[in-house]
């Protein structure tokens, strides 16, 4: 059988595995791959929202085995099921999106994490906080390590925006998907 007739079939037959998964409630973590400019994006939902959004530089299988032992063993592909979160990520690389509406699991993230992670979002498109002002923002002014910590561990990079911490001296400081991805986010917003 050649290669072009191959891929049909399978496109069919997970779709139809995609169905029958669906339809006989087996799944807990969804997830598709999209590309981007920073390169292929790993989305992952589970029924509460996006769980996690992962560089290729993380290795999307270790991410994936890593959420079947966080969340579930029940993960597939499901396109389907990120279409908005997908929509979302890239009305944002084409600059018509500016703030995520997708609603979001933050279940692999807890206390000081969790808390700094819900509060990224108050940097608004275009701006950036120095992670010092973030600690102060969050109560913390002395846990500036634990802020990048924080930063550091977010799973889900772009669309809660980790990017636009920096450190004082206003250089980009680290960042999951590299620094060359973290400067390209900043300078995407910049130009708006």
């Amino acid at each position: 059988m050649s290669d072009t007739r191959r891929e049909p079939d399978l496109d069919r037959l997970h779709s139809r595995l995609e169905s029958a998964a669906l339809a006989a409630d087996l799944l807990d973590v969804a997830y598709t791959i999209v590309d981007s400019p920073l390169g292929k994006l790993l989305l992952a939902a589970t029924r509460r929202g996006l769980v996690r959004v992962a560089f290729a530089v993380e290795n999307h299988d270790d991410v994936l085995q890593s959420l079947s032992e966080k969340i579930s063993p029940r993960v597939l592909r499901s396109p389907r099921q990120l279409d908005v979160a997908a929509r979302e990520v890239e009305e944002y690389f084409g600059r018509r999106r500016r703030v995520f509406d997708v609603p979001l699991d933050l279940s692999l993230s807890r206390g000081f994490r969790q808390l700094v992670q819900l509060r990224l979002p108050d940097i608004g498109y275009g701006r950036t906080c120095s992670y010092k002002e973030m600690a102060e923002l969050v109560g913390s002014p002395k846990a500036v390590r634990a802020v990048g910590t924080a930063c550091a561990t977010n799973p889900l990079p772009i669309v809660v925006p980790c990017h636009r911490v920096l450190r004082t001296d206003g250089s980009p400081g680290g960042y999951v998907g590299g620094i060359d991805a973290k400067t390209t986010l900043l300078t995407l917003e910049a130009a708006a």
